[in-house]
């Protein structure tokens, strides 16, 4: 799945004057400049309201347990449960969801029109896609294909106290089939359709899975593998669009093979009674992509995944049927499955688009074609920070590249709204904020589709530059979230009016976040103005444990006097005087260096990546030296201008990486951006290798939510790490 987000391509086709609505840079734009930039300001300076008073959003709270300073949702006493009296699990949360909104739109799938191949400059071929509109069915259409579904994997012959594995990426059927498998009180096993074969092999002997549902696509991972999966049965395959007819290999005759449709049918023609499940019932066993090792499974129970869902839908401004929700994350991975699960409580639309078809500019979509968030228009958008991240970079270069009006009046009204969102001039009338969206923002947020309201980010920490970025240009606040599958997703959730940023709000109501102290890393509970400490979440949002792991779960799973149950992060946090969280560090991530320094590898990581010429980057210190060194993934486009304005001779972008002049610009350039985020000099990579090659969920070397894996970053890059200590 290379660039799993489809992000980088994106904005690849911006132009900015087109947006802006100009067709030249005459007379009457530099008028237009100078009455909006300097007497529209002037003008409205009457409307000044002040600045408000700080809202409390959490706070401080007695609880039992290991002491820490600990905190609560302040519009929430007790904990939260439940959306609704009566939905206690998951099933139970569907099928009256389905009750309620019947004739609703639910879930929606654009139809595949024709497809074509086209050959590269250096020969390799590229699918490329024509889509049509989306093809809707209503919650009570969905709910009759979830019962059908489950009647039917009984009738396959799956045994109903084995567990079912989902090993897909993100579809309709997806979701079906995790339904039906609730009606009949069955735990699923959620697997990456990015995960390597020891993975995949780990994960599915592991949890004894009898019955895998899978793309017919990735069938053929089985087939080399398929001697050493000790209890698969069944296969059910997702039928593509293309209709065609599967053979499959002699290898894979041993199972029962049957597709989705077929396994419906079967159900609709012989219903099976429904066997709800209990709350402390595991619903999922979820694999993580992990950043070190073998994935671990975390047992979620349906009483887990409500809570969460009861507790972001408080947060959600105004969620409803009126709601478009595109879904194209793994589904695979915590954040989406949380995501999905509040959209159809809520009786939300939810359109399924996928990483490489998101925009008109996506390197799978035929060109001359619409992409998914030009189709579907969706008010509600998950994404993780490398989207947002990359969002913005595309649009300030552009940006760079016009120069002139263009970047003036683009920075003027950046400058305008950035003011007023800081609070540091209120004056911002509604008819200026018309007149900026008009002439400036307006045409940025068609990328998303044009009505955007709010949009969910998590998977990782978001820089502030891009958060305000999003706030500004597309004019949608960002709920920024912090979780873990541990916690599935339910621990902090920033709010729709916080625009302040680098902070993940105060907790959830449906858990308690204690800050735990931490003694070796200096940082304590009783730590002034802010309490600094572990992060530790309790309540009914923190999961089971780690599936067949007891040595692990108890070493970061606690149950307190009271019942309660704590997980701990392993993430340093502090909190703020209004209650919200904000996360400053991560035990696993602080070196400590020769002479005594401690260094935290992701804080200099965040700062670095703002770096024009860095793609990814990956900090490394040797405890037995005083500085630390970098492993950077060069940017192709950033660097070869470079390259091409300095006049550089090189024969490709791999000779290039290799000269010391690209590698001093690249130093330069990190020092730079170091300096800006007052980083001291012991954290500052005192030497870098420069990599040509993309680090993606395929390679193994970040996690799906492109987070990164140190340790098998350190084990094959091993030898140049070592060179830059020589």
């Amino acid at each position: 799945m290379a660039d799993p987000e489809g992000s980088s391509l994106w904005l690849n086709s911006l132009n900015i004057c087109d947006y802006f609505g100009w067709k030249d840079h005459g007379e009457y734009g530099t008028l237009a400049a100078i009455i909006i930039g300097i007497l529209v300001p002037v003008l409205f300076s009457v409307f000044f309201l002040g600045k408000k008073r700080a809202k409390t959003r959490g706070v401080p709270v007695e609880v039992s347990g290991e002491s820490g300073y600990a905190v609560r949702n302040a519009r929430y006493s007790e904990l939260v449960q439940v959306p609704w009296e009566g939905a206690l699990t998951v099933a139970h949360l569907f099928e009256q969801s389905c009750n309620k909104h019947a004739h609703n739109k639910f879930l929606g799938t654009r139809k595949l029109i024709g497809k074509e191949f086209v050959t590269s400059s250096d020969g390799r071929k590229f699918e490329k896609v024509h889509l049509g509109e989306y093809e809707w069915e209503t919650y009570a259409q969905v709910f009759a294909r979830v019962s059908s579904f489950a009647s039917g994997l009984l009738k396959l012959g799956h045994n109903i106290d084995s567990r079912v594995a989902i090993f897909s990426d993100t579809r309709a059927e997806w979701l079906i089939a995790l339904q039906g498998c609730f009606r009949q009180s069955i735990t699923v096993v959620t697997i990456y359709a990015s995960l390597g074969e020891d993975a995949l092999i780990h994960s599915l002997n592991e949890t004894q899975v009898s019955t895998l549902i899978c793309d017919v696509k990735l069938l053929n991972k089985l087939e080399p593998i398929r001697s050493k999966l000790t209890s698969l049965q069944n296969i059910i395959y997702f039928e593509d669009d293309s209709k065609e007819e599967h053979a499959f290999s002699e290898g894979l005759s041993n199972y029962t093979i049957a597709s989705f449709g077929e396994v419906e049918k079967l159900g609709k023609e012989s219903p099976v009674e429904p066997s709800l499940p209990s709350k402390n019932a595991v619903a999922v066993v979820m694999y993580t992509s992990g950043s070190t090792g073998l994935p671990k499974g975390v047992m979620i129970t349906h009483g887990n995944i409500v809570a969460t869902t009861a507790a972001v839908m408080t947060v959600i401004p105004n969620l409803g049927s009126k709601d478009v929700y595109l879904a194209y994350l793994p589904l695979a991975h915590v954040f989406e499955m949380a995501a999905e699960s509040v959209m159809l409580a809520a009786g939300v639309a939810i359109g399924y688009g996928t990483p490489m078809t998101l925009t008109d500019t996506s390197n799978k979509i035929k060109k001359g074609t619409k992409g998914d968030v030009t189709v579907l228009k969706p008010t509600l958008l998950t994404a993780v920070p490398a989207i947002i991240d990359r969002i913005r970079d595309g649009v300030v270069k552009k940006v760079e590249e016009k120069g002139g009006l263009a970047k003036s009046l683009f920075q003027i009204a950046y400058n305008r709204r950035l003011a007023t969102v800081k609070g540091s001039w209120l004056g911002a009338s509604r008819l200026e904020k018309l007149v900026w969206d008009t002439i400036i923002f307006k045409k940025i947020r068609t990328v998303l589709g044009g009505n955007l309201r709010f949009l969910l980010c998590g998977g990782a920490p978001l820089s502030g530059d891009s958060q305000q970025f999003i706030n500004i240009c597309v004019g949608a606040p960002i709920g920024q979230g912090y979780g873990l599958t541990e916690t599935f997703a339910g621990a902090a959730f920033s709010e729709a009016d916080d625009f302040s940023v680098g902070r993940v709000g105060p907790p959830l109501p449906c858990c308690y976040i204690k800050l735990v102290s931490w003694e070796e890393g200096g940082y304590r509970s009783s730590d002034k103005p802010m309490p600094r400490g572990e992060v530790v979440v309790g309540g009914f949002s923190v999961t089971a444990g780690y599936f067949n792991n007891q040595d692990k779960t108890n070493e970061v799973f606690k149950v307190d006097e009271k019942g309660m149950r704590w997980f701990y992060t392993g993430d340093i946090g502090r909190f703020h005087p209004d209650g919200c969280l904000e996360i400053i560090d991560r035990k696993k991530d602080i070196v400590k260096l020769q002479h005594g320094e401690y260094i935290s590898l992701g804080k200099v990581e965040a700062a670095l990546a703002s770096c024009d010429h860095v793609d990814n980057i990956m900090v490394y210190a040797d405890p037995f030296h005083s500085y630390c060194v970098a492993l950077v993934v060069a940017s192709h486009q950033s660097l070869e201008k470079w390259a091409q304005e300095t006049g550089i001779e090189y024969k490709d972008f791999n000779d290039l990486c290799n000269k010391p002049e690209a590698v001093t610009e690249v130093l330069q350039c990190i020092s730079k951006a170091a300096k800006a985020a007052k980083l001291q000099k012991t954290e500052i990579p005192a030497k870098i290798k420069l990599l040509v090659d993309p680090w993606t969920p395929e390679s193994g070397l970040v996690t799906a939510a492109l987070k990164l894996k140190r340790e098998q970053l350190k084990a094959k890059f091993n030898d140049d790490l070592e060179k830059l200590y020589a």
